[in-house]
């Protein structure tokens, strides 16, 4: 009798990894696609996955659902570690029932959520999924809810991962959404709201699901994902170096790791990386891969808002979050999707115990009635309110240009920053001088002879007053003027010091701020 009842466990064991039956199986594999258990030993390290709920099953019984026998629900839920790190686990099954969200299936992704706060550890989603599960109704919405609610309960709390791996539509998407950071694979994963039938049947458009939602679309349009890559395999290593840069929690500082490159490290290519000609372009990506560790930089969001760049790096060893402006893509202006960027990425930093180097080469804001009328004064401001708000080390070096109100909202001293370096290329001033000087010499320029000699000696003259590092530098906004090639040197040190910073503003009792989203 005993030995019938191991039997039983072992036959419930076997059905619950079998997930949707080997003919579904087969059909995911055809798709190009692997299989939640598939992609789950891939991402944990061998023999340290503790699953949870393996026999837990839907409890409708309507459209045909009491005769449908799937152990699990259609989402595996666990315990594991990642490179000795460890996490909460979530993956889809889309062989079980599409990966539909019912009731059950999302209680036990909303449980491994909550234990995962309890924990203190990461919680890593796979979503593949085509879904709520229509034949559940309300229950499959109520459950939806409660993984919201746990992804806004885990915000800042501890990180949240996510890759999308197959569909992932309608009420499905606002989960990755709340989480830190999303993956996608090109041609397998898409993203929306309504799907391609419903758009034409309610305003008459043709798009296909990859126009529509795909990667590449969130990747570089939307910026909804933060990552896209070209497999499974490779989003999932792409998790665990992710994950290497972050924290298990909000309490606990980013794990350090011995790089065995030199701090005091000098480069004489800073030197002549800023062209002569202030107009001309250069790729700030060089100066950062430069000054942090070698082959440690990570960027976010890399095709998205080109024109500002954001990452994790270490710098003697120690990760750090770079946000900078990038003078290769529209002189590196701040735009209403950059400000967005930036603003997440600094706050996500800050939540989670990072220090924000920011390097500074920005002419301002972009112009335009497209912006003005889009809300860039408004998402301007997120940024503004990231860096203000930000209570970890904060260091900004200035390369070039920093003018008006970007030069502010850019990690300035105004907001809050605990050093800020400037190259002696730096031009600090309320506007670029050639506008200044033809507004404040508007006169002489229409009086004059040779008006384009008289700008030229009004511009040096300009410069030389007005737009350079040193008159911030005179008056303490600027902490030290330095030579390109000691960057990494002076930033290493003086994050050395500043790893100790323990900062609790005098701010006005409040429950929270209310930043301009």
């Amino acid at each position: 009798m005993v030995k019938d009842r191991f039997k039983k466990l072992e036959e419930y064991r076997r059905l619950a990894h079998l997930g949707g039956g080997l003919e579904r199986i087969e059909k995911q594999h055809r798709k190009g696609k692997l299989t939640a258990r598939e992609r789950l030993n891939l991402l944990v390290d061998p023999g340290s996955f503790i699953e949870l709920g393996d026999f837990i099953l839907h409890r409708a019984t309507g459209f045909g659902m009491d005769k449908f026998f799937a152990l699990g629900d259609g989402v595996v839920t666990g315990l594991g570690e990642i490179d000795g790190r460890k996490v909460a686990l979530y993956l889809q099954d889309f062989t079980v029932k599409g990966g539909s969200v019912g009731e059950m299936h999302a209680m036990k992704i909303a449980r491994t959520i909550e234990l995962a706060i309890k924990l203190g550890i990461p919680v890593i989603g796979i979503n593949d999924s085509g879904g709520a599960r229509i034949q559940e109704g309300i229950d499959s919405l109520k459950g939806y809810g409660e993984i919201f609610y746990r992804n806004v309960m885990a915000s800042g709390v501890i990180p949240q991962i996510v890759a999308i791996m197959g569909p992932c539509a309608g009420g499905a998407v606002y989960s990755p959404a709340l989480a830190d950071f999303i993956i996608m694979t090109r041609k397998t994963s898409f993203m929306f709201i309504t799907g391609p039938k419903v758009v034409k049947t309610a305003i008459g458009e043709e798009v296909t699901f990859d126009e529509l939602g795909g990667a590449e679309v969130h990747a570089s349009k939307s910026g909804v994902a933060h990552f896209i890559v070209d497999s499974e395999r490779e989003g999932i290593e792409l998790i665990k170096k992710l994950l290497s840069y972050l924290p298990s929690n909000n309490l606990e500082d980013p794990p350090y790791l011995d790089t065995g490159d030199d701090p005091n490290r000098t480069s004489s290519i800073l030197d002549t990386i800023v062209p002569d000609d202030p107009i001309k372009p250069y790729d700030v990506k060089d100066v950062i891969e430069t000054v942090l560790d070698k082959e440690t930089f990570l960027e976010v969001q890399e095709h998205f808002a080109r024109n500002a760049v954001v990452g994790f790096g270490r710098l003697n060893g120690h990760v750090v979050g770079v946000v900078a402006n990038q003078p290769a893509i529209h002189a590196g202006v701040l735009d209403i999707d950059s400000s967005d960027k930036i603003s997440r990425f600094v706050r996500f930093c800050d939540a989670f115990n990072i220090p924000v180097i920011t390097f500074v080469d920005v002419p301002g804001f972009m112009p335009g009635t497209h912006q003005e009328h889009g809300g860039v004064i408004r998402h301007g401001a997120k940024i503004i309110y990231a860096y203000s708000e930000a209570t970890v080390p904060k260091i900004t070096v200035i390369l070039r240009k920093a003018y008006g109100g970007a030069y502010i909202a850019m990690g300035s001293k105004h907001l809050g920053a605990d050093v800020v370096l400037a190259w002696p290329t730096a031009e600090i001033a309320v506007m670029g001088p050639e506008g200044a000087i033809e507004i404040i010499y508007r006169r002489e320029l229409a009086e004059a002879e040779n008006p384009e000699e008289l700008a030229k000696k009004f511009v040096e003259e300009y410069r030389e007053k007005i737009a350079n590092p040193y008159v911030a530098s005179f008056r303490g906004y600027v902490d030290k003027v330095i030579i390109p090639h000691e960057t990494r040197p002076f930033l290493a040190a003086v994050l050395d010091h500043l790893l100790s910073k323990r900062e609790k503003p005098p701010r006005p009792p409040r429950k929270h701020g209310i930043p301009p989203v």
